[in-house]
């Protein structure tokens, strides 16, 4: 590739460190933007984004390349925060993460870098961008809206982009990057999604970036790592009810159905029951989980351990759809996940109409959660997905 100007999303961390250090020495022109989306009790122990910029800027300065500090935190509660809470209260669980790349990091972002004279972008995920010929997509995507809003053409001139796995396993993140589009991954390279972690690792130690051993974020880019119900205490009012089982029995109170997401364990305020007459310590049930949320009756309904029917779901509906080519693809035989970090299900897709598709799967899935995505693959092609609308259990 020939040297382009290239803005890099530099977060503080590992990834985006050596992303912006790979290409510094492939001979891009090479520019930091550390974004900072969240503005709210920013200065907390769970969520500081002012020690992250620390580190991004002490990694810029090692590389050699310039960082600028760009505010997006209004658009992030607009563009995400505000759905986010509206998918809680409707009682579905919201993917916050997808929606911030479609909207923050590959469109405020994105836009941000076109006004810099960026020929690129590029960020520290754990995917890739394959380049192919053919025909570009006659007209706006079908079954869904663009992330960017509204629809779009997806032509790209003749060449067409493919969103491939990252090749290490464990860190692909393709799943959330599922509704960018043609015009997106054109614009975007993700260096690091050709590597495995390990070498990601080494090559910061190497190179002497000061963030090469930092712990790996985790939680909720906006929640950091406080505890989820605290945060959510703050934006949601409480509607208590009953917590009832599989037979329709009262076995304990719960806060709100916003608080709760399907398959959840913790938290519920259940003890673990026995079996009557069994000797003290033994004859455990197996652990009560949550199952259903009746909306109707504002009951919680959990049942008795994870295989239980009633958390196995042979299919789903998803709808709010995206395709990385721009339109669906045919009916017939794929793969799905309906979770990050869940292996590859084989599925059947079909289309229902009104931007409705169906997954049909080969063996029941675990807990498939309403508002969460499910993206869809074709091997180590992610051709893009929806959100979750309903799904059937076994029973």
């Amino acid at each position: 590739m020939k040297p382009q100007r290239v803005v890099v999303g530099l977060s503080g961390g590992v990834d985006s460190a050596v992303t912006a250090w790979l290409l510094k020495q492939q001979g891009h022109e090479v520019v930091g933007i550390f974004m900072k989306n969240w503005e709210d009790d920013d200065d907390s122990e769970f969520c500081a984004s002012n020690i992250d910029f620390v580190d991004a800027a002490a990694v810029a300065d090692v590389i050699g390349i310039e960082i600028e500090h760009v505010n997006f935190a209004a658009d992030y509660k607009d563009r995400v925060f505000a759905e986010f809470l509206r998918e809680y209260e409707a009682g579905r669980t919201p993917n916050p993460d997808v929606l911030c790349n479609a909207e923050i990091k590959f469109k405020a972002f994105l836009d941000h870098a076109m006004r810099l004279g960026a020929e690129k972008i590029a960020t520290g995920h754990y995917a890739r961008v394959r380049q192919t010929h053919g025909p570009a997509a006659a007209g706006p995507p079908q079954g869904g809206r663009s992330p960017l809003g509204g629809q779009e053409r997806s032509d790209v001139g003749a060449a067409r982009f493919e969103l491939l796995k990252g090749l290490d396993p464990l860190k692909d993140q393709s799943y959330f990057l599922h509704r960018l589009t043609q015009a997106q991954l054109a614009k975007t390279l993700f260096p690091v999604g050709e590597l495995p972690k390990t070498e990601v690792r080494r090559i910061a130690a190497e190179a002497g970036l000061p963030n090469a051993k930092k712990k790996d974020s985790t939680g909720i880019c906006f929640i950091g790592e406080r505890p989820f119900r605290d945060f959510l205490n703050r934006y949601l009012k409480h509607q208590p009810g009953a917590i009832v089982d599989d037979r329709g029995r009262t076995i304990g109170q719960h806060l709100g159905l916003s608080f709760y997401t399907l398959g959840q364990r913790q938290g519920l305020g259940i003890g673990g029951l026995k079996e009557r007459g069994a000797a003290r310590g033994a004859g455990d049930h197996p652990p009560t989980l949550v199952a259903r949320n009746d909306l109707a009756r504002k009951s919680l309904v959990a049942v008795q351990g994870h295989v239980h029917t009633w958390l196995q779901s042979p299919a789903l509906v998803f709808d709010d759809a995206s395709w990385v080519a721009g339109t669906p693809p045919a009916d017939g035989a794929l793969a799905a996940k309906t979770r990050y970090r869940q292996a590859d299900a084989d599925c059947g897709l079909a289309t229902q109409g009104a931007g409705r598709f169906a997954l049909q799967f080969s063996s029941p899935q675990w807990a498939v959660t309403p508002g969460q995505s499910a993206v869809l693959y074709a091997g180590e092609v992610c051709l893009g997905g929806g959100v979750i609308a309903s799904s059937s259990s076994l029973d």
